[in-house]
């Protein structure tokens, strides 16, 4: 992640307080109560400190090119667990040493350690040793005896122990010993560098060592130390002052450095700042033309020194629309985040008005929402104001400006997400917040569980697991969220992820704040943490935010509204596609209706076999007045505007006739099967009146109709009938009757007993329909072996009870003359 005007470089110098001291061996004492010694090491690679396992113990130690310091300690040690936060300080200050120095740990308290420790005859805890570059595999490392435990003395220490290698000297370390007159002189005749940094000073000083070790990782200049004590060169030079930084040049010209302060904290910021001065494998950025990015949009110049409302809206839009998008489901712990993460905002996020109106609607439905998860789909629904509330809006996509990038992997979205919660930070102290970790919380949150990069998550956390505990103030709040941010850019000073046209320094810089950079009385670098907090409470005050590159409101209304309507539209469509693809496949899936169903089928082959063949087939006519009807169907549909699917009332149709059909059918008993009605009866002003729609369907069909009914009068013989003739009086839609065979009618009525009702045969004469149902009522259906049997049973029944009265009566008779005889 990278400051908006930079990042970290390796001069920072963190103060350790005794009281931080304890509090920090307070907390991770009650984190050993909880945790076994394994699990509860003092180290992370977040600390940028080596931890040192049996597997990488000798890889790390022996060989190397670099000389290495390791730190041997117990997790349940006390003054180990006090002494951490400064080998932790110490790791940052002398990151730019690196290819010279590196700084280890390991656990001893660690069942898998312990015999890494005692290979090394470790006793006691904490113990310091200094391995040499290239040390042997049987060196068992430097007793650094008595070491202090503050950074500058084991800084001191340390290059004590780097000054004492002997030949070869490792090429990874520069030269550290003093420079005479005679070396300065033909410097330029076998180097090409740019500059050539000379530093005065006296004997006792470290300086001079600690500037060179700084500028290691730096390719275009070089860094010399000259002692008092070389008064050629001092007096050549008029150097009175000590130390100084003098620049000198092939034509033997120089120039002092002027820095605010002789210290090795800004002679080194001050010389990595020369031009033409790059970081190791870093392309130097051309100063001779503006700066412009390898992306597709155009650069925006803007001004290092403000915070722009463009950054905050692009952050916004990329936390809520694009890394919580990767969450589908939103549930338990990261719901109370989110709650959390949007409450802020709602509080202390200085948007525009649309802007504000958006996130208190986001934050009212998500307060309201009583679950234990919710749907991204839902939350953006509500992100995307679904319900088009008036003035509400969040712009979509990124427009950087003071987080741009020259390349599309640099800054961007990780220095929008630093500026959000300084912005916060600020905000919440200038309004007054009861709750001093209420923005810090909100954004441990959301970055524990929703940000992207998850080694950066972890980072933050182990940072805030270390010492947020000690924020109890608004002020405290806005300067632990600072000093954290400069920690991890110092972490990634030098990192593939550095913009060569942004170097990462310590933020604010001396140029940007000289009242914010103050000397301890050891030369050391220290913050003025007043003028610090008086620094970020004006530079990320809403008053102090410029609005320029901002997207003019009434546009994004109008996109949001159009994006909606757009939205709206093809939801419709989408639902008329789904809608014909059901209708098509149950068009698909239910029977034809001139067909009978399979049951129906098997039942009617079981009545040819009893009955013999019967004449049922249907006539060519009958077909083609089927086929006229569903032309007509199709005819009718199309003068509605509508598909040509089954009308909305042959399904209850179908299924009125199958129902009646359930009704009458009866259990077969003894080989009497009761077996379905002959016909259907059917009500014409009830069909008509329920389906006046058909006329127009009738009318489509009548001449195929007509031409059928013609062909049926051919045919029929003399005695004729009433029956449904199917054409309409196009004036009252009222279904015509016409004279048909008597013949034809039983082939009618046959054909009603094999098809559902679908309103091509309805109707007959009301006399002739009377006395079929007699009829049917008289069959019910039985055979005449049926019949036959149930003659024969009454005729016996009868006799039977003939024979009982007789004989019953001839008994009577002569018990009554018994009882008359004297």
């Amino acid at each position: 992640m990278a400051l908006r005007g930079g990042s970290a470089t390796s001069w920072f110098n963190g103060e350790t307080h005794p009281r931080k001291i304890t509090a920090s061996a307070v907390w991770l004492c009650l984190c050993v109560c909880f945790f076994s010694a394994a699990e509860a090491g003092l180290y992370t690679t977040s600390d940028q400190i080596i931890v040192l396992t049996p597997e990488n113990v000798k890889s790390v130690l022996f060989n190397s090119s670099a000389a290495v310091v390791v730190e041997f300690y117990a997790s349940w040690c006390g003054h180990c667990v006090a002494f951490s936060p400064v080998y932790k300080t110490l790791a940052r200050d002398i990151k730019e040493w690196k290819p010279a120095v590196d700084l280890a740990a390991i656990d001893c308290a660690a069942e898998a350690n312990r015999k890494v420790c005692v290979d090394f005859s470790i006793t006691g805890y904490p113990t310091l040793k200094f391995f040499h570059a290239y040390s042997k595999t049987d060196s068992i490392g430097q007793l650094i005896k008595g070491f202090p435990r503050d950074v500058q003395g084991l800084r001191h220490r340390i290059i004590d122990k780097l000054e004492t290698h002997q030949e070869p000297w490792p090429p990874a370390c520069p030269p550290l010993e003093s420079t005479s007159q005679a070396e300065i002189d033909s410097f330029f005749k076998t180097n090409s560098v740019h500059h050539l940094a000379l530093i005065f000073q006296d004997r006792n000083s470290y300086i001079g060592q600690e500037v060179i070790l700084d500028l290691l990782q730096f390719e275009n200049i070089t860094v010399r130390r000259i002692l008092r004590t070389e008064e050629s060169l001092v007096t050549k030079l008029g150097v009175t002052e000590f130390p100084s930084c003098h620049l000198y040049y092939r034509d033997g010209n120089s120039i002092r450095v002027k820095v605010t302060n002789e210290a090795r904290t800004f002679y080194s910021f001050a010389l990595q700042r020369l031009p033409g001065v790059v970081r190791s494998g870093k392309r130097p950025p051309d100063t001779t033309v503006p700066i412009t990015n390898n992306t597709e949009e155009a650069w925006r110049p803007f001004n290092r020194s403000r915070v722009y409302m463009a950054d905050l809206e692009s952050t916004l839009h990329y936390s809520l629309r694009v890394e919580l998008a990767a969450q589908t489901i939103i549930n338990r712990e990261a719901l109370i985040y989110l709650k959390k993460y949007i409450s802020v905002l709602t509080k202390y996020f200085p948007g525009r008005p649309m802007v504000m109106n958006l996130l208190q609607s986001v934050n009212s439905w998500l307060q309201n929402q009583t679950g234990n998860e919710v749907s991204y789909k839902a939350f953006e629904e509500i992100l995307d104001n679904s319900a088009q509330a008036p003035n509400t809006a969040l712009p979509e996509g990124v427009r950087w400006v003071g987080c741009q990038g020259s390349q599309p992997h640099f800054r961007r979205y990780p220095c929008g997400v630093w500026t959000l919660f300084h912005v916060l930070t600020v905000q919440a102290k200038n309004s007054g917040s009861s709750d001093s970790q209420e923005v810090l919380s909100a954004m441990r949150g959301y970055v524990q569980r929703f940000f992207g990069c998850r080694p950066c998550a972890e980072h933050f956390e182990n940072m805030a697991q270390e010492s947020m505990v000690e924020v109890n103030t608004l002020s405290s709040a806005v300067l632990w969220l600072w000093s954290r941010h400069n920690r991890v850019n110092n972490r990634l000073a030098g990192d593939l992820s550095e913009d060569p046209n942004f170097p990462k320094v310590q933020w604010p810089s001396p140029e940007m704040c000289s009242a914010c950079h103050a000397v301890k009385n050891n030369g050391d670098h220290r913050w003025n943490h007043e003028q610090v907090l008086s620094f970020l409470l004006s530079y990320y005050s809403s008053n102090s935010i410029l609005t320029d590159y901002l997207e003019d409101e009434s546009k994004i209304l109008a996109k949001q509204s159009e994006k909606h309507a757009i939205q709206q539209l093809a939801l419709e469509a989408k639902k008329r596609v789904e809608r014909k693809a059901r209708e098509a496949l149950a068009s698909k899936t239910l029977p034809p209706l001139s067909q009978p169903t399979v049951p129906e089928q098997e039942e009617e082959e079981e009545e040819e076999e009893e009955e013999g063949p019967q004449d049922e087939t249907v006539t060519d006519e009958e077909a083609e007045g089927a086929e006229g009807a569903e032309g007509a169907a199709v005819a009718a549909d199309e003068i509605e505007g509508k598909s040509s699917d089954p009308t909305p009332w042959a399904k209850p149709e179908m299924e009125v006739g199958r129902g009646r059909r359930q009704a009458n059918r009866k259990p077969s008993i003894v080989g009497m099967r009761m077996r379905d009605l002959q016909e259907d009866i059917v009500d014409l002003d009830s069909f008509v009146n329920e389906h006046y729609k058909a006329k127009a369907l009738r009318v489509a069909a009548s001449s195929r109709v007509k031409q059928r009914t013609l062909q049926r009068k051919e045919e029929q013989e003399n005695g004729p009938v009433f029956g449904l003739g199917m054409e309409l009086d196009t004036g009252l839609g009222m279904v015509g009757l016409k004279p048909m065979e008597s013949d034809f009618e039983q082939v009618v009525g046959h054909q009603r007993k094999k098809r559902d009702l679908t309103g091509q045969y309805f109707g007959e004469e009301a006399e002739f329909s009377h006395r079929r149902r007699w009829m049917s009522l008289l069959s019910v259906g039985f055979s005449k072996v049926d019949i036959s049997l149930c003659v024969i049973l009454y005729f016996l029944s009868t006799m039977c009870l003939l024979a009982m009265y007789l004989f019953f009566k001839k008994r009577l008779r002569i018990r009554r003359a018994k009882f008359a005889l004297p």
